[in-house]
């Protein structure tokens, strides 16, 4: 089990700020779903975490906003039948959304003019199409 979760970069958050919740599973297991708590729970506050330094804190609060209930991102998992796998999936999962969440922001793409004679080339196409359709909608009398 590890004790910190890797992020991006040198972030890593320590396994402290995390906290956990276990209940029954639903989904393959048969009798044994209904008598162990193998879903997993983990909770993490963006909002108040030490760890995440305060340009990628904002970034996340802002991009995880749809997820977050009071500055606490929640996340679920119980796709296994054992806790200790739903919670390496729930830490993975963890990781892999603050990575995207604080990832800076892509760069902004410079429009570059089109050049001349590609524009002459697609107009002329056009003409020329316009041609042979209208050629097609002539009457034979």
């Amino acid at each position: 089990m590890p004790d910190q979760i890797h992020v991006r970069g040198s972030i890593s958050i320590p396994e402290s700020e995390l906290s956990w919740r276990f209940s029954r599973s639903s989904g393959p297991g048969g009798q044994h779903v209904n008598t162990s708590a193998t879903a997993a729970e983990l909770s993490f506050d963006v909002a108040n975490s030490p760890s995440l330094p305060e340009p990628m804190r904002s970034r996340a609060l802002e991009r995880l906003a749809s997820r977050l209930v009071r500055g606490v991102l929640t996340i679920r998992a119980e796709e296994y039948r054992s806790q200790q796998r739903n919670r390496d999936a729930a830490r993975t999962r963890l990781a892999t959304l603050l990575a995207d969440a604080t990832a800076p922001p892509p760069k902004k793409r410079v429009p570059k003019k089109i050049p001349r004679g590609i524009n002459e080339r697609r107009l002329e196409n056009k003409k020329r199409r316009s041609a042979v359709k209208r050629q097609r909608t002539t009457r034979w009398d």
